[in-house]
C-alpha cells in the first residue's frame, strides 16, 4: 500500500458466511472517523460482490485487497 496508514480495526470474519461478513463491516464503519481504515479478513466467497455493494452505497473505498489462501484481506478507508 503507498500511503501507509494504521489499520484501526481488525473484523475478523473467517468462518461467518453472508451477510454477517458485511453487517460486521458495517458496524466497524460506523464507528471510525473519516480517513480511518479497516481491515476486513473473510473466507466467505460472495464478500467480495457484497463488500463492493456495501462501499458503493456508502462511498467507503478499499485501498488494499489480497488473497491468501481462501482468505480475503480487504484494508477500506472511510471516506464520508
Amino acid at each position: 500500500m503507498q500511503d501507509e496508514q494504521k489499520v484501526e480495526n481488525i473484523v475478523d470474519t473467517i468462518g461467518l458466511f453472508c451477510p454477517e461478513p458485511v453487517f460486521r463491516l458495517r458496524k466497524a464503519l460506523d464507528k471510525v472517523k473519516v480517513g480511518g481504515r479497516i481491515k476486513l479478513l473473510t473466507d466467505d466467497p460472495a464478500a467480495e460482490e457484497d463488500v463492493k455493494r456495501l462501499l458503493s452505497r456508502r462511498g467507503d473505498r478499499i485501498v488494499d485487497y489480497e488473497i491468501e489462501g481462501t482468505v480475503l484481506k480487504f484494508t477500506i478507508m472511510k471516506v464520508k
